[in-house]
């Protein structure tokens, strides 16, 4: 089934943090919030967005930027776009759908009177009514009412794929005039569908753009942070102003330690990077130093606890005028256990090679070689459990780990570095293989 809750779904009030509930809005970037013109009321108007059903993201105050006004008195469509204050990259925003289609299976979540937790209706895609798309609802209960202007209208969620916001909702309309949809003889909704809103917002219609997001890319990446077993060191292209970047740009925050080419010193990142290590006492400039490479390592080089994960983001590796004093650094971090995600902005850029052969080369053998020793425990264990460790079975108990453990020393006989790197990959998918076998993947 689709999600239950969604980070872009906002509940926006009026210029302050504790101001009446005016409507709903929809998150479309970590930057830009959507919503109806009528609901901030006039363009200098400061709003407060919430994220309703994610009470781990904090609220945040947004405003109308140039261009983000469009309201119906000027002959458009009741629209505003907001931008916060602050970004919220960790708050997933709404994928945006410009198809749209009579028959549709939708639903909006609005905050009406007495539902200041949100409340959801269905409906139907009708048929065009000017710009506006009419929506039909099962019963008059259910057409939208004060509370649900902004709020996204959503695709039917499901499974694998999320709901997709088609538009929002502007207003519904009664045949008597009664203020409740229930009580007039005929009652619709109506909504903006985001194809519009992109005609009309150069912001919009970027974002809605099927080249907007990488969402394999992210999904890769997010396996990355998450699964410790990945690569130790990952070097990826992201070329600037694609969807990857934006889609890169909403990740950032999953890294312990973020240093950008160009523009982030390595005496900072060292001085980071040494707060996640438990150095003895009285020795932090003895490892500041080694870390920069002006003295020699100290005499016992402390490495991270066991279990930690921490993970160093160099955003444009190869916008650094000078990479090699950085890849060094990096190198030393590597000593320490971190992990590295390197971010090049064109591939083959400055430091390519050195970041290849210096980072990435030696951490995919140093990770085989863990993932081996890993393998041959899980055989070990498993056989003695199934009581098949004897004088005459000692030698076969590993027969797995000694195969993959000759593959290995067959990747040192290569001289070639493309080839080293493509057979390690080769040899640490076939080990997770193996271990996920043998139960001994952690």
């Amino acid at each position: 089934m689709g999600e239950l809750r969604a980070d872009w779904r906002l509940r926006l009030r009026r210029e302050d943090a504790y101001g009446p509930i005016c409507g709903a809005g929809v998150l479309v970037d970590q930057y830009t919030a959507l919503t109806c013109a009528h609901v901030v009321g006039r363009p200098d108007a400061v709003m407060w967005l919430e994220f309703a059903e994610n009470s781990g993201l904090e609220p945040v105050a947004a405003r109308v930027p140039p261009g983000g006004w469009l309201p119906k008195s000027e002959g458009r469509e009741d629209v505003a776009v907001l931008r916060l204050d602050s970004p919220r990259p960790r708050a997933r925003p709404a994928p945006l759908e410009p198809r749209l289609w009579s028959g549709m299976e939708v639903y909006a979540t609005g905050y009406a009177e007495g539902f200041d937790e949100g409340m959801t209706l269905w409906g139907r895609v009708a048929g065009a009514s000017g710009e506006r798309v009419q929506l039909d609802a099962v019963t008059r209960a259910e057409v939208v009412r004060k509370g649900f202007s902004g709020a996204g209208v959503c695709t039917r969620p499901h499974e694998g794929r999320p709901a997709r916001v088609v538009g929002l909702v502007v207003s519904w309309r009664g045949d008597m005039g009664a203020l409740l949809p229930e009580n007039n003889r005929l009652a619709f909704s109506y909504l903006i569908p985001i194809d519009r809103i992109a005609e009309l917002s150069p912001a919009i219609r970027e974002l809605s753009s099927p080249a907007a997001w990488d969402h394999g890319f992210e999904k890769r990446l997010a396996r990355w942070f998450d699964d410790p077993d990945e690569d130790p060191v990952k070097i990826t292209v992201v070329s600037p102003g694609s969807g990857k970047d934006r889609s890169l740009r909403h990740l950032l925050h999953r890294a312990h330690l973020v240093c950008r080419g160009g523009g982030s010193s390595r005496p900072d990142l060292a001085d980071h990077a040494l707060s996640h290590i438990d150095f003895p006492p009285g020795q932090y400039l003895a490892y500041w130093d080694w870390l920069l490479g002006t003295k020699p390592p100290p005499a016992q080089v402390p490495a991270l606890a066991p279990g930690r994960q921490v993970t160093v983001l160099v955003d444009g590796l190869d916008e650094e005028p000078e990479p090699g004093p950085l890849i060094e650094l990096l190198a030393r971090l590597r000593v320490l256990g971190f992990r590295l995600l390197l971010v090049f902005r064109h591939e083959g850029g400055t430091g390519w090679s050195a970041a290849r052969d210096d980072l990435l080369r030696p951490a995919l053998l140093g990770h085989a070689d863990a993932l081996l020793a890993r393998l041959e425990r899980a055989e070990f264990s498993r056989a003695v459990r199934f009581d098949v460790v004897d004088s005459a079975s000692l030698g076969s108990v590993s027969e797995t780990a000694d195969r993959r453990r000759g593959e290995r020393r067959a990747i040192d006989d290569l001289t070639d570095p493309q080839q080293q790197l493509a057979r390690s990959r080769r040899l640490i998918r076939t080990l997770r293989a193996d271990l996920g076998r043998s139960g001994g993947r952690s």
